[in-house]
């Protein structure tokens, strides 16, 4: 009797097909709003850390680990006199509660109790002395900390992320059982959906277990990966298990990056690792990489391929990522400036210019924030535009994708057949799509990768993959509100650079397959089909994780913190 129910022509499986089609985005709606609501909507009151106080007895609150002193409008402690420089000193609190100052090498310096000091640490009522004016440094006490970090906004409560999860949880059973009614292979759709369920309660339960139960960015990005799952059971089903696997790698990475980011000493050493590390992976590519459509971006070893550009992006970010103690050292501005020449040098050589401008977006993100430069941002854009000029003669490839770009119904059996297949599936899906498995993109190439947003429009409809971009927006607009309060610059500036990556891929992804840019090979954070993006995401979401300042949410803080505590 079952199986008669249970028929593909079975008017009950119809009507469950037909309803899967509104009830798929509603779901993710649903999550959507639950999760970006706490994103969006937490006060975003400063923790203080430290106050000093002035001869008048006006006392100036210390807010941030690294905090710049000067009479610029950017710095975070505003002295606006003309004897004091721009940018006078830093003054810089460690995870152990000690406090530094540092002389940026103005030239009437700094003293700190009538002794002139480039660098010295500061104890209570020490007085500094900066462009004639004395501050009393005064250091707050752990127990009133605490009671002012209790005025911050709570994450979502145990409770909470349970609820998403279950959600979740609902619709990737639900998606999953539309495959296998629709006539799908049963292991492959079993492994991807199962699997993503079983590692994603598996991450709540670590985090209920350290007392972090603010899920609500890895619920997204769960629901992210869910519909890339989705995506490649309708193109290449037999993938599933690889991008599963390659999720647990991408989780190990999430994890790996956030406990090296517990400690900021430890975080500040990894980033010569991190250095070494990516630079070590292109160079690998150089030498034994093979080629594959013009350009030379991938290793193989024995059955697996990876992409190393990929993960160097991880590396990139940690490295340009950096203390405010080190972005007022000119010297430090240009070792970075020089990585980031021999980090493009190697991607040129590579012929990978999509991962090229990933790489530049993220170097202009990093220097804006370590300079506050526009002017130098503009000179940087303006290099670019040579560079590109040049590159565009020197590969033929990239010139091909350019000259078609905006003209792909000139040749719609040519070099425009793949847009203009897509925009014609991504035109017949509507709003709520034709219906699990009854797309005609699964033909195309890449269509889970480059090409994943029409697969998702034609079978999903239209409002399934916006509200995919919206949850990229979303993490991006939170990461922009973390960055108020965010307790060190490391954090600030990696955080900011992983959304603008995210940002920038969902960008040239979804843009170019509807022909507004350049159809540059981009995958799409976490929906793509590929293992190497895959990692690469979950490794830049570690970034996001750590800035975020609410209580109980961030796995950068220390269990044993009683800032994060709840006496």
């Amino acid at each position: 009797m079952l199986d008669q129910y249970l028929q593909a022509d079975s008017p009950y499986v119809k009507v469950f097909l037909a309803s899967m089609r509104y009830a798929a985005p509603i779901l993710a709606a649903i999550i959507l709003l639950r999760c970006c609501w706490p994103l969006l909507t937490f006060r975003r009151e400063p923790e203080i850390w430290a106050m000093l106080r002035l001869p008048n007895g006006k006392r100036l609150p210390i807010t941030h680990w690294e905090n710049i002193i000067g009479r610029h409008r950017r710095c975070d402690v505003l002295i606006d006199l003309p004897t004091v420089a721009k940018t006078h000193a830093v003054l810089t609190r460690y995870d152990d509660g000690s406090w530094t100052i540092t002389d940026t090498g103005t030239k009437s310096g700094l003293r700190v109790n009538g002794k002139r000091e480039d660098i010295c640490a500061l104890e209570r009522e020490d007085v500094i002395s900066i462009g004639g004016v004395d501050l009393v440094f005064e250091p707050i006490s752990e127990p009133h900390v605490a009671k002012l970090a209790k005025l911050r906004t709570r994450a979502s409560s145990g409770t909470q992320s349970i609820a998403n999860l279950l959600l979740q949880s609902l619709l990737q059973s639900l998606s999953g059982l539309a495959f296998l009614l629709g006539g799908a292979d049963a292991m492959p759709i079993l492994l991807g959906y199962g699997g993503i369920m079983v590692l994603e309660w598996l991450l709540l339960i670590f985090y209920q277990m350290i007392h972090r139960p603010a899920f609500e960015v890895e619920t997204l990005a769960f629901l992210l990966c869910t519909m890339g799952m989705a995506a490649i059971c309708a193109v290449k089903p037999g993938e599933s298990v690889k991008q599963l696997i390659a999720l647990v790698l991408g989780l190990l990475i999430f994890l790996a990056v956030g406990w090296s980011m517990r400690d900021l000493e430890r975080a500040k050493k990894m980033r010569y690792v991190a250095a070494v590390a990516g630079v070590g992976l292109l160079a690998a590519t150089l030498v034994f990489g093979r080629e594959y459509y013009g350009a030379k971006n991938w290793l193989v070893i024995g059955p697996l391929s990876i992409q190393p550009s990929e993960l160097a992006k991880v590396c990139y970010v940690y490295v340009g990522a950096s203390v405010m103690d080190r972005l007022t050292n000119k010297r430090n501005l240009i070792s970075f400036i020089t990585y980031t020449l021999i980090i493009c040098g190697c991607l040129a050589l590579m012929n990978d210019f999509g991962t090229a401008m990933i790489f530049f977006v993220a170097f202009l993100m990093i220097a804006y924030m370590r300079s506050g430069s526009v002017g130098t941002i503009a000179l940087a854009i303006t290099a670019l535009g040579f560079a590109g000029v040049i590159a565009l003669k020197l590969a033929p490839h990239a010139l091909q994708r350019f000259s078609s770009w905006r003209h792909i119904w000139d040749d719609p059996l040519g070099a425009g057949y793949q847009q203009t297949r897509a925009l014609m599936c991504i035109a017949s899906g509507g709003l709520f799509g034709l219906g699990i498995g009854n797309g005609w993109m699964k033909n195309l190439f890449a269509a889970d990768s480059d090409m994943v947003f029409a697969t998702l429009s034609e079978e999903w409809g239209m409002v399934m993959p916006l509200l995919l971009v919206l949850t990229i927006v979303a993490l991006a607009i939170f990461t922009v509100r973390t960055a108020f309060v965010s307790r060190s610059s490391f954090y600030t500036i990696g955080s900011c650079t992983a959304a603008a990556i995210f940002l920038v891929q969902t960008m040239f992804n979804v843009l170019g397959t509807l022909d507004v840019l350049p159809l540059t090979g981009v995958t799409f954070p976490f929906v793509s089909n590929g293992g190497s993006s895959m990692m690469c995401a979950w490794g830049l979401l570690a970034f996001i994780k750590a800035a975020d300042t609410r209580k109980s949410a961030s796995f950068a803080v220390r269990a044993n913190d009683r800032r994060d505590s709840d006496e």
